[in-house]
């Protein structure tokens, strides 16, 4: 695999639009090479790597490149040591319905239906690259239609966009779990491992399981997460948020993603935060929410609507050639 990428400087006071970029290859072991033999690159496929918040993924343009095997690409190209490093991969594809659809697919292959902080980096990518010119758009994923308003910097690119993730979903059937189909999961007890915990469950078009604990930096969310994914009252498995209260306005939340692992930011994860919290009288309908890559800000609005606003930012563009 050879990864040969533009790497974008930043120099206090300029523009990054007016800054030239500088190309390097690295070879599979990371090393850089400059003068490496390339490889025949007609057999290579172009990727950017963006992230949100933290939560960082590969995208390919389905406008201009073909994926076969999606779930085989995004295992090889997420592998952070042997690939390009990432939560998984989204393709950018053409739409019947909206502007633009993505699907996702986490990094142990499985499709998941939507990703909060991945669907603002393809609306970034889908104006900066002018698959659309407007500034509010719709984009298809597995959990519906959604629409995003984009705010762009002195360069016209997009630098944050605010996300409708529409409305939570909270019976069991939705969700879904096993038990009673139109009974909601608010502070119900699951018994895991050695420890009892109060969960509230929510759907943002994909599972959530949400539990607050006294400090979320010290919780071993390595040892519960896994447990708890794969529990069998979720027949999909789930998303796991363990969340710390730090006021009415206010949280810090760390999840265990649903074939990912643990990873730095999940929107719709942030979103079934904010239903939660709300639900359990603990919080207002407006969150600051603070995730290890980053700040979310959040609202639950009075007709239903979850809004997520947050960073879109492009990491490194290159060309990804298999061995």
């Amino acid at each position: 695999m050879i990864l040969e990428g533009e790497v974008g400087v930043n120099i206090a006071g300029i523009p990054s639009c007016d800054i030239g970029n500088f190309s390097l290859i690295l070879d599979a072991r990371g090393f850089f090479e400059p003068d490496w033999p390339r490889k025949d690159s007609s057999a290579a496929m172009k990727f950017i790597k963006m992230q949100g918040a933290g939560n960082d993924y590969v995208y390919i343009d389905g406008f201009r490149e073909t994926v076969t095997d999606p779930s085989a690409l995004a295992v090889a190209m997420s592998d952070r040591h042997f690939g390009v490093g990432a939560d998984g991969l989204i393709l950018i594809l053409p739409s019947q319905v909206a502007d633009v659809r993505m699907r996702m697919f986490n990094a142990d292959g499985s499709e998941a239906e939507m990703c909060g902080n991945g669907i603002r980096c393809v609306a970034k990518y889908a104006y900066d690259h002018r698959i659309v010119d407007q500034k509010d758009i719709r984009i298809e994923t597995g959990a519906g239609i959604l629409t995003l308003q984009l705010f762009t910097d002195d360069c016209d690119r997009v630098s944050r966009v605010r996300v409708n993730m529409g409305k939570p979903r909270l019976s069991r059937s939705e969700i879904p779990m096993a038990g009673a189909p139109e009974e909601q999961v608010v502070g119900a007890e699951l018994r895991v491992l050695d420890r009892t915990f109060e969960i509230t469950c929510v759907s943002m078009g994909n599972p959530h399981c949400v539990i607050f604990v006294d400090d979320v930096d010290e919780f071993p969310i390595e040892h519960y997460g896994p447990a708890i994914e794969n529990h069998p009252l979720f027949p999909r498995r789930t998303n796991v948020e363990f969340v710390q209260l730090l006021s009415p306005t206010e949280v810090r939340q760390r999840t265990w993603e649903r074939g990912a692992g643990e990873t730095l930011a999940c929107g719709t994860g942030a979103s079934a935060v904010t239903v939660a919290a709300v639900l359990g009288g603990h919080t207002e309908r407006r969150l600051l929410n603070h995730l290890r890559g980053g700040d979310l800000e959040m609202e639950w609005s009075k007709d239903g609507h979850i809004f997520m606003t947050g960073a879109a930012v492009q990491v490194f563009e290159g060309d990804y050639q298999p061995q």
